[in-house]
């Protein structure tokens, strides 16, 4: 059995977790409501304040086993989700390159290209910009927030040789050496 998979995950008060008939997961809680199908090869049950993720038996012991340790990590992101939120920060780095917030929604990147870009944002997701070049992406669902910021920063991603683009905070840039003249 996966080893992350026998972990049991703790349900802080105000978040309750419920599995339905159809082998769906439901987690609410102050950030909102999310929801996760479950595969044949596993179950979860509630216990107190706690859910734990089991194999059922069903389907081949290998995809079982690995199916085991994802559902738990879903799970366990999808409770810590709804309680604190999750949030990726990208900066732009590049002269006369921005972004601004249309309200929560919806990003306008003016990033080098003859005409603006606007994004818009996923349901779940809100989008903030504290400075103009830094852009903060905020929800409760992990995949979503991490999609979108990857949607983003696809637009402009940060190239080698002057380094300018779209990046994550703390990400680094190999640079590369230009062109160089020999005679």
């Amino acid at each position: 059995m996966s080893r992350i998979g026998k972990q049991p995950i703790p349900v802080p008060s105000g978040v309750t977790v419920a599995v339905a008939a159809n082998s769906e997961v439901t987690v609410k809680g102050p950030g909102g409501t999310l929801k996760l199908p479950l595969r044949p090869e596993v179950k979860v049950d509630v216990e107190g304040a706690n859910a734990i993720v089991e194999v059922t038996g069903t389907g081949s012991a290998r995809q079982a086993r690995a199916f085991h340790g994802m559902t738990r990590a879903l799970l366990n992101n999808m409770v810590l989700g709804v309680t604190k939120g999750w949030e990726k920060k990208l900066d732009i780095i590049g002269v006369g390159w921005n972004a601004s917030a249309q309200g929560p929604n919806k990003l306008q990147l003016n990033i080098g290209f003859c005409h603006p870009v606007d994004i818009q944002m996923p349901e779940g997701v809100t989008v903030e910009t504290p400075r103009p070049t830094s852009i903060v992406i905020k929800g409760a669902d992990r995949q979503a927030v991490g999609h979108i910021a990857a949607v983003i920063r696809k637009v402009r991603p940060p190239e080698p040789y002057k380094g300018k683009g779209i990046r994550y905070v703390g990400e680094y840039v190999r640079r590369k050496a230009g062109k160089s003249f020999g005679s």
